[in-house]
């Protein structure tokens, strides 16, 4: 007996139900998305009036109270005339230029902004927003005939160090009341890179290069450049250092033995807890110090990197290691100290041959000699505290020299003390 099995026949209304729901869906979000694009421009306090309107008509149509339906009535029509100043388009050529985009905290950071027409009709009287950083500056440009310009001008002060975006522009367009309001944004946030306050010494910095042209170390090598003397040949050595002038003369087989070389390998590391500083201006104290080394390091052609916790900053120019230094935060205090830091330095960068920890004034002297004992073998190490008003002093701890700045203008002669 053969059982045949017949696959269930189609239903064609079914399909079309399904169509007919995603066109449905596709609908209802575009309406939803018109819907969240007017009530944008609706202002608070439009709202309060349209909530006073209706629940004064409500009131006033059982009633038959005339006074009330009138009050309704006039904010109504006081509603629709303002919602008309939204209607025409703001398409404006806006262009953004900042005469620099990088200034030391304290210069004024000036701009130009420029809104052309560039359409075949008028543009009406319009407000323009320009966000900088937390707060923001407000144009008003004039009616705009087709193919003028309005151009405005603004300067920002800097009082702080860090990175201001500037930008995005928004057009605004609105009625006098207040009630609505919609904007468009138009150009693309500019950052302002406030650089933190250094200061140029002369004289060599604390690096000593170790390259192919620079200096020895005092760890020998086996192959190398620097020639150090010639030792007797050991099972395992390179037959090619062998020297056959010195070998035949004392009839034993001598190899040449070197001096091992290294790269010039610059590394800052700045504590940005918390817990090491006593102030906002001592911390802002250790940044403007670790660029000022930083700077002397690059000058000398060293190869520098800069470290924080948890992360490393790019410091290969001048202009990176600014940049990187004016967007460093205050850190938290859980978040690790100085220790926690020359620990980073000693995973990441285990071939430092200068590190150069920069803290503040609550940094106790534990926990700078635990620091300076995490930090690579063989690199030259130096601390610098900052202690804002302090006088300028050299100690020793450990194999570290720890200088203590209270002023900028003295690390120069805080480190002609340590290179004395």
């Amino acid at each position: 007996m053969t059982t045949t099995t017949t696959a269930p026949a189609r239903i064609p209304g079914s399909e079309r139900e399904a169509g007919w729901r995603d066109i449905a869906a596709l609908v209802l979000a575009r309406i939803g998305v018109r819907l969240r694009l007017i009530a944008s421009a609706v202002r608070p306090l439009a709202w309060v009036l349209l909530a006073v309107a209706v629940g004064t008509l409500l009131i006033a149509l059982p009633l038959g109270w005339v006074e009330l339906a009138v009050v309704a009535l006039v904010l109504l029509i006081l509603l629709a005339l303002c919602a008309l100043f939204l209607i025409g388009r703001t398409a404006y050529d806006v262009r953004l230029d900042l005469a620099r985009t990088r200034v030391v905290v304290g210069e004024r950071a000036v701009g130009a902004l420029t809104l052309a027409n560039r359409g075949s009709r008028a543009i009406l009287p319009s407000r323009v927003v320009l966000p900088v950083g937390a707060g923001r500056g407000e144009f008003g440009i004039k009616r705009l005939a087709p193919g003028e310009e309005a151009e405005e001008l603004f300067a920002i002060p800097t009082h702080r160090r860090g990175v201001v975006s500037v930008g995005p522009v928004s057009v605004v367009r609105g009625d006098p009341l207040g009630l609505f309001e919609r904007a468009h944004r138009r150009d693309e946030p500019i950052d302002l890179f406030v650089h933190p306050r250094t200061i140029v010494f002369d004289g060599q910095s604390l690096g000593f290069l170790r390259d192919l042209d620079g200096l020895p170390a005092a760890d020998l090598s086996r192959d190398d450049v620097s020639f150090h003397a010639l030792n007797e040949y050991q099972p395992g050595d390179d037959l090619r250092r062998v020297h056959w002038r010195s070998s035949a003369r004392t009839g034993v087989l001598m190899v040449r033995q070197y001096e091992e070389t290294r790269r010039s390998h610059f590394v800052i590391g700045l504590s940005r807890s918390s817990a090491d500083y006593l102030s906002d201006d001592e911390f802002e104290l250790g940044i403007s110090l670790a660029g000022s080394v930083g700077l002397r390091a690059i000058r000398d052609s060293q190869h520098v990197e800069l470290r924080v916790q948890g992360r490393s900053l790019p410091a290969t120019t001048g202009k990176q290691l600014l940049d990187s230094l004016a967007g460093v935060e205050s850190g938290r205090a859980k978040d690790g100290g100085l220790s926690l830091l020359a620990g980073n330095v000693a995973a990441h960068m285990p071939l430092s041959s200068v590190v150069v920890l920069v803290c503040g004034s609550r940094t106790t002297p534990e926990e700078l000699r635990t620091a300076c004992a995490r930090l690579p073998f063989g690199s030259r190490v130096l601390a610098i505290v900052a202690h804002l008003g302090a006088m300028p002093a050299l100690r020793r701890i450990g194999d570290a020299d720890v200088i203590t700045v209270g002023a900028l203008e003295q690390l120069p002669l805080a480190l002609g003390k340590v290179l004395a």
